[in-house]
């Protein structure tokens, strides 16, 4: 699998303690917080939430810079969902702003800044995971720790190294067809051309697929017997303690929630 093409850019920080531990500690991490937000939306429980995780990042390996450029797909999704839910919530308590068919409300300012501050909440540990893991060492430790079945591993892990190809062959088919006079500018003109070249990446991505499941079949990834994994991947003291810090943090969010009664269970 080593003639696979990585994603760009994201290599793990080897002296930070928290991109070192086993991918398995940080996808607890990251599935166990977002448990904890899911049973309640309100901005004291997300806020205290992404508070912690900060607070973590220095322990992460993961600068303003490296965080921004892996993560801009979560910050762009709260900006709008927490405007969206500013101006068109149910208004409730005292009216703020008067813009005509849209009044702004005290308690749609609460409920946009829960929505937002979850939304980074959630994503942030998933940020973390996916910039500081190696996709290889992700695969051994799902396999070696969790024992998911290794069929599933070594095709997820093949469809992961694969995405930064995807990302290049998208760049050179707009090049392609920026050559051919086919950039038709904005408009219609503009959907059309965007709606061509994703009918032409999925062509290219069902291709590489075909090929790729061919030549793994070949090589005995797809046989149905024990397999011995070339490197080890072994879950320690301090990848529970990382595991038990996430679930420290979701608890603490809660606590922080329930006492300043923002707190209230979604399903009730």
């Amino acid at each position: 699998m080593t003639g696979l093409i990585a994603l760009p850019g994201l290599r793990p920080a080897e002296t930070a303690f928290i991109a070192r531990a086993n991918p398995v500690a940080k996808l607890a991490v990251a599935m166990v917080i977002p448990i904890a937000l899911i049973l309640s939306v309100d901005p004291v429980t997300a806020g205290t939430a992404l508070l912690l995780e900060t607070l973590a990042l220095p322990w992460c390996g993961v600068g303003p810079r490296r965080l921004l450029r892996s993560g801009w797909i979560v910050l762009l999704s709260a900006i709008p969902a927490g405007l969206i839910t500013l101006l068109f919530a149910a208004d409730s308590g005292r009216v703020l702003a008067d813009l005509g068919p849209v009044t702004i409300s005290a308690g749609s300012s609460t409920a946009a800044a829960a929505i937002a501050l979850r939304i980074l909440a959630i994503g942030l540990p998933g940020v973390v995971l996916i910039t500081t893991t190696d996709p290889t060492d992700l695969a051994d430790a799902l396999a070696q720790v969790l024992r998911l079945p290794h069929r599933f591993v070594l095709s997820a892990l093949a469809a992961l190294r694969l995405f930064g190809v995807l990302a290049q062959e998208w760049d050179a088919l707009t090049m392609a067809r920026r050559a051919r006079g086919f950039d038709n500018g904005f408009g219609l003109g503009a959907i059309r051309r965007v709606g061509g070249q994703i009918f032409a990446l999925l062509v290219l991505a069902i291709r590489r697929a075909t090929v790729l499941a061919m030549a793994m079949e070949a090589r005995g990834f797809g046989v149905d017997r024990h397999r011995t994994w070339a490197r080890p991947s072994r879950f320690g003291p301090a990848d529970l303690a990382i595991a038990l810090g996430g679930l420290l943090i979701a608890v603490l969010a809660t606590v922080a929630g329930v006492v300043s009664g923002y707190w209230h269970l979604v399903l009730a």
